[in-house]
């Protein structure tokens, strides 16, 4: 298919300071929840969610864990670094692997106060874990690439547990405001499980264990899958033609018990977050890469949908290559990254709904959800505005049908 031209000025809106949610409402499942469906749009809570979903739904959710991501250290001259964690280059470039380590790592990252590091010079900082003071140095390996090593004292010590015990919450830059104790809660989903995020999937920080229980209830079948969401969903776009846009690349975990189930479930998968739908959107074009013989590696690159095609499979065929491939290299999950850029023109294969909250304007997320509405996406946000609902990472939530 040929990419189609997005004029971005189409993709804005007013988002006054005053409905940004700066801070998350006392109970999870209290969020307003916006339903939008054949173009008309109805007002719930969230704890209405499994009345509004069809019994024969699977739920699919991202349990990548937010990882205290910025770290700050203190210079005896007063000066105060903070180094932000955004991908990891050694040992290895795999996240999990990474939290793992146990001797040093080495990660590219943001800089605070860069100026005021000289280049041979290393940072120290102090931290207790189960009451044993540990040191944990940085030093700068590249200015440039701002890519730093980090060392701590206790080579029993996992990397993990070093940033536990030292890091702060990644809160999104539109916050303005420093994390306080609760995020540590709060900027975290209930089910948040494999360490590596430097933000939260969003979407899923709603949901309570009530919810899910009205939910089994129903029948509604629920599974998960792992996008490590990088710092680079909150990157503006800053370029004349959209699809030059530099798309982040995320990593990604699927077992092979998911995709059965989403193999079991084409045409009723109900998505939570935007990292949930590049995921899923991702398997599949994973499938289709196999299929049209490109390469066995998970890797999607942000404009390998919109290639020509005599023929696009469908949702069953490129699981069943997906799989297939699975059993034959005898893996009961597949790892990867994908760098997938939806805008409208793309032809969604996977998902039927969204759950989402309410995005930035003019922002890549602004248009995944476009793809799903089409211009409605403006009717839908002018309500949201007119209705008080509270917007961005700690805000309201949807439930948008394709």
């Amino acid at each position: 298919m040929q990419i189609p031209k997005i004029d971005l000025n189409e993709y804005q809106y007013t988002l006054p300071e005053t409905r940004i949610a700066n801070h998350p409402l006392p109970e999870r499942d209290h969020s307003k929840l916006l339903e939008y469906k054949n173009g008309s749009i109805k007002h719930f809570h969230f704890y209405d969610l499994p009345e509004l979903l069809p019994s024969d739904s699977l739920l699919v959710y991202n349990d990548t864990k937010v990882i205290p991501a910025r770290l700050i250290f203190q210079k005896e001259t007063g000066a105060r670094i903070e180094i932000f964690l955004l991908k990891p280059i050694s040992p290895s470039t795999v996240i999990p692997e990474v939290m793992l380590a146990k001797e040093k790592v080495a990660f590219e990252t943001m800089i605070g106060n860069l100026r005021k590091w000289k280049n041979d010079e290393i940072l120290r900082g102090d931290l207790f874990i189960e009451d044993e003071k540990i040191s944990l140095f940085a030093r700068l390996l590249d200015r440039d690439s701002k890519i730093v090593e980090f060392e701590w004292s206790d080579s029993n010590i996992s990397f993990v547990d070093v940033v536990e015990a030292s890091g702060e919450v990644p809160l999104p830059p539109y916050l303005n405001r420093q994390a306080e104790e609760d995020d540590k809660e709060r900027y975290q989903t209930i089910y948040s499980k494999k360490e590596g995020a430097v933000a939260a999937p969003t979407a899923g920080l709603h949901f309570t264990e009530k919810v899910f229980d009205e939910l089994s209830a129903k029948g509604i079948e629920k599974t998960q899958l792992t996008l490590h969401v990088s710092a680079g969903t909150f990157q503006p776009i800053k370029v004349d033609k959209v699809e030059n846009h530099p798309m982040h690349s995320e990593q990604i975990l699927v077992t092979k018990e998911t995709i059965i189930k989403l193999r079991k479930s084409i045409g009723k998968i109900i998505a939570v977050g935007t990292t949930s739908v590049r995921t899923l959107e991702s398997i599949y074009w994973y499938g289709v890469k196999i299929l049209e013989n490109q390469g066995e590696e998970f890797l999607i690159p942000k404009l390998f949908p919109y290639k020509e095609r005599k023929k696009m499979p469908s949702p069953s065929e490129s699981l069943d290559a997906v799989l297939e491939f699975m059993n034959r290299m005898e893996k009961d999950e597949i790892m990867g990254s994908t760098e997938i850029f939806i805008f409208p023109g793309y032809h969604y294969q996977m998902v039927k709904a969204l759950i989402t909250n309410f995005h930035q304007p003019g922002s890549t997320l602004i248009l995944l959800i476009a793809t799903i509405l089409g211009d409605d996406w403006k009717k839908v946000y002018e309500v949201a505005l007119e209705e008080d609902y509270r917007f961005l990472s700690y805000g309201d939530s949807s439930l948008l049908w394709l």
